[in-house]
């Protein structure tokens, strides 16, 4: 058993059909926009798919909820992937090695090495910090 629990589920709530109908008409307009300036012949078709969205969004955004409902869920699985993997990567190649020089190095950044003659851990500040008596009312 983990401290997590995977089991449940948390109620997503997607953009409305509007918004999603107008976010794709930008990415298919910029796209068009693109395939123009390399002189690319799909610019027409792509200026298309961005009317046809924008005029849907504007008109009757109702059209667009299939599609909002599957791209959300795209979302989800990509989330659902990507996000341990990119994690994992992150401690297996940035935490790791980092700890292993640490510890090749000699390093102990937490002080979790005690030293059994000292009197105290406490650490001074240098220079010291405000006056107590300058935050009276912290809370």
């Amino acid at each position: 058993m983990t401290h997590e629990s995977f089991e449940r589920e948390e109620e997503v709530e997607g953009s409305s059909d509007r918004a999603f109908g107008l976010t794709f008409a930008v990415v298919f307009a910029v796209l068009a926009g693109i395939s123009l300036w390399r002189g690319g012949p799909s610019w027409p078709y792509t200026l298309s798919v961005s009317a046809i969205f924008a005029l849907a969004a504007l008109a009757v955004p109702g059209v667009l909820a299939p599609l909002n409902r599957v791209w959300l869920k795209f979302g989800l699985l990509l989330h659902k992937v990507t996000t341990p993997l990119i994690l994992g990567l992150m401690f297996f190649l940035v935490f790791t090695p980092m700890a292993l020089m640490l510890r090749l190095f000699g390093k102990d950044l937490l002080h979790l090495n005690g030293d059994k003659d000292a009197a105290s851990y406490w650490i001074e500040r240098r220079p010291p910090g405000p006056n107590p008596e300058s935050m009276p009312n912290q809370f």
